[in-house]
């Protein structure tokens, strides 16, 4: 074999590399929603690790907002727009989780079921946290809570483009005291609403 069937040969073989490369190709995928469960959404453990101390030199992040995808054209709610009605309750959690608790499922029953009644309402779930952990922490637990609320709301037939949901954090606490008491107080997602 000369240098030219040498030099035919590797070109042949890198061709071929690039051709084989070349036509594997990925299949396309399409995200699609997944239905609204038809029974209580399960409680679902919260798997982020242990919150870290709050350094009292870290500015507070601002907090985050998401609502479910509005009809073109409708802007999202600002939360000034919303007020409290004595006929939603807040929710409570433990310590570190976002799941809904028995006792607060039943609230929850009872908060769809006005929810449904009054259906020219939007609602608004703020998500919230005790003092403990990172503020980055404790506005993505909180918005992991306003969203299981709002699953759970969901699975109960309240229109998911009726909620806006919005974590705080730690940064609006019912109870100031440094206990458990005080906290468990904290760890919670409350009710606002507005007319349509």
């Amino acid at each position: 074999m000369g240098t030219r069937g040498f030099h035919l040969a590797v070109m042949s073989l890198l061709l071929l590399g690039v051709a084989v490369a070349g036509c594997a190709k990925r299949p396309a995928t399409t995200a699609a929603e997944a239905p609204a469960p038809s029974a209580p959404a399960p409680s679902v453990p919260s798997a982020a690790p242990a919150p870290e101390p709050t350094s009292p030199s870290t500015p507070a992040p601002a907090p985050a907002t998401t609502t479910a995808p509005a009809p073109s054209g409708t802007a999202r709610p600002a939360p000034a727009e919303f007020a409290a009605v004595a006929d939603l309750n807040d929710i409570h959690f433990d310590f570190d989780k976002y799941d809904i608790r028995s006792a607060d499922a039943k609230i929850l029953d009872a908060n769809a079921a006005w929810l449904k009644t009054n259906a020219n309402h939007l609602v608004l779930i703020e998500g919230h946290c005790d003092q403990r952990g990172t503020n980055e922490y404790n506005l993505a637990l909180g918005e992991r809570r306003a969203k299981s609320t709002m699953n759970y709301l969901v699975s109960q037939g309240v229109q998911a483009s009726r909620i806006t949901i919005i974590s705080y954090g730690e940064e609006r606490p019912l109870c100031t005291e440094a206990n458990e008491t005080c906290w468990a107080k904290n760890r919670r997602a409350h009710f606002l609403v507005k007319p349509r």
